[in-house]
């Protein structure tokens, strides 16, 4: 071709723009997904820690269990919500031999930003008891 013709446009004018709107969207569909996946396991991560933190303190020679889910239910409402908090139990628990406290946090698994179904994340911290 020779200089300045401009090629033909035909039937592909616009498409630049529609090719914009699907990627755009394609992309942006993306990032919320992994920024959830992202979240969930933040959430995950915080729970074990919490009740990893609250066994600890239940374990000690000169605590009660029970104090234990105190400090997990604690733990998880400054870092998360209260939400999150609401199914902590604790038991005494054999590990191989060894007894153990073991603090259990049933929260909603985050499906729609922190907004999910009850029930869906379900973590166990564990410390084996110093009065033994």
């Amino acid at each position: 071709m020779p200089p300045g013709h401009a090629l033909p446009q035909g039937r592909e004018g616009g498409a630049a723009v529609a090719d914009f709107v699907m990627v755009g969207a394609l992309v942006t569909l993306l990032f919320v997904g992994v920024f959830q996946l992202g979240l969930a396991l933040h959430i995950r991560n915080t729970l074990i820690s919490c009740a990893s933190e609250g066994a600890r303190l239940g374990a000690r020679a000169d605590a009660d269990p029970e104090l234990g889910a105190v400090r997990t239910r604690e733990l998880i409402t400054e870092s998360l919500s209260g939400r999150f908090a609401k199914q902590v139990t604790v038991s005494l628990v054999d590990a191989a031999g060894v007894r153990a406290v073991a603090v259990r946090v049933v929260a909603p698994l985050p499906i729609l930003g922190p907004l999910g179904p009850a029930g869906g994340v379900d973590v166990v911290g564990r410390a084996f008891l110093e009065s033994q």
